[in-house]
């Protein structure tokens, strides 16, 4: 299936009785100029809806027709992009966000636009996930993407340095009338809901206060790292399932838990722990994409694991195979097989200072490069997990 650019027109029926897109609805190949307004595509704007349902109603039959994910791929700068989603959902992923998109630079940049931003039909549902601080730029990149996507989320959750000086991300959480703002903005001129990717107060009341007001505001989805804005470092502090736990017993809206999520058997636990409607992983997912298919590293292994006849060095091949059909800047794809191939690289040093040498990397030679490490005899084996008591 050809890959989808930003600036290609969508040609499903906005018919759908939730005022929504109809979720996996089909992309055509005609193209519209990136110099038409933002709204001229035919999509009705404003949530007009008088079908005698709650907003929280409405959000449940939307997320149960998109089939209810449970395991979704974060969202994650140069990670998430598409063939990387492609390769995830292959081995199990239900729901993908795309990396964090910058919404000023995405409202005035076409080149940024095709280059950060690219889908395929195939590619759903999808999360297209925003930082902003200012509603009305907000709002017109989002109007961008909603023909492409199943949500438009806003970043509430980004604790990096990069986000302070910019003023978004977690760092809105001293600004909670904007953030209300922004949501609001998009909750009501949107023909898809709005989702937000949040982090904890320290104090789980104001959490929830936080929250409840993000629900109020027209938020559809909520997305809750079980971490503070301090806690920048996911070895460092464990996930706080209990502030997620609440959080899921507060609001009337899906919620999804992300943290802690290292194989598939933490994704049920998390699920069983918090009551949430999925999970998000993303460090674990960017060295083993295949943790929603049951397939974990050496490191997770446990008592009992048996290989599952898949190594990291098969994935390597197939995300550059998926590369190949969906191109993305190189950073992206040197920086996934850095990750994937971590632990090789430890053993082989003068492989990984090779590929740092290279000017010109090409699939070729990424390809030999894997081939040579598989050539040393090593394997970075993925196991299948048995449960105790369970014998093959």
């Amino acid at each position: 299936m050809a890959q989808l650019l930003l600036g290609e027109n969508n040609g499903c029926s906005l018919s759908n009785p939730l005022s929504f897109p109809s979720p996996h609805c089909c992309i055509s190949n005609n193209c519209y100029s990136e110099k038409e307004e933002a709204g001229s595509l035919g999509v009705p704007r404003p949530l007009c809806i008088n079908d005698g349902s709650t907003r929280s109603e409405r959000a449940w039959a939307y997320w149960k027709k998109l089939g209810e994910p449970k395991f979704i791929v974060a969202p994650m700068v140069d990670n998430s992009e598409l063939p990387f989603r492609m390769l995830c959902r292959k081995y199990g992923a239900s729901a993908a966000y795309t990396p964090m998109l910058h919404s000023r630079i995405f409202s005035e940049n076409g080149k940024y636009r095709r280059v950060e931003f690219t889908t395929c039909k195939e590619d759903r549902p999808l999360f297209a996930q925003f930082c902003a601080n200012d509603p009305d730029t907000l709002l017109e990149a989002a109007r961008m993407v909603e023909p492409y996507c199943d949500y438009v989320d806003i970043n509430l959750g980004c604790p990096q340095r990069i986000a302070k000086r910019g003023n978004y991300g977690a760092f809105l959480m001293d600004n909670l009338p904007l953030v209300e703002s922004l949501v609001k903005k998009l909750s009501l001129s949107l023909s898809v809901p709005v989702s937000c990717k949040i982090r904890i107060f320290p104090c789980l009341n104001d959490t929830l206060a936080y929250a409840k007001m993000l629900e109020d505001a027209g938020c559809s989805l909520l997305a809750v790292h079980g971490r503070t804005r301090e806690q920048k470092e996911s070895r460092s502090a464990r996930a706080d399932w209990n502030s997620i736990k609440a959080v899921k017993e507060t609001l009337s809206i899906p919620v999804i838990a992300n943290g802690n999520i290292r194989h598939l058997e933490d994704a049920h636990h998390c699920m069983e722990e918090t009551g949430a409607d999925g999970v998000l992983s993303a460090e674990a997912l960017l060295e083993n994409p295949a943790i929603f298919a049951g397939f974990r590293t050496g490191e997770w292994r446990g008592y009992g694991g048996k290989e599952g006849g898949l190594d990291q060095a098969d994935l390597v091949l197939e995300y550059l195979k998926l590369c190949r059909k969906y191109p993305v800047p190189w950073r992206m794809v040197i920086s996934h097989v850095h990750k994937m191939l971590g632990e090789w690289f430890r053993l082989h040093p003068d492989v990984r200072e090779e590929l740092n040498a290279q000017t010109n990397v090409t699939f070729e030679w990424l390809e030999n490069m894997v081939q040579g490490l598989k050539g040393r005899g090593t394997r970075l084996r993925l196991y299948l997990h048995i449960p105790e008591g369970c014998q093959e």
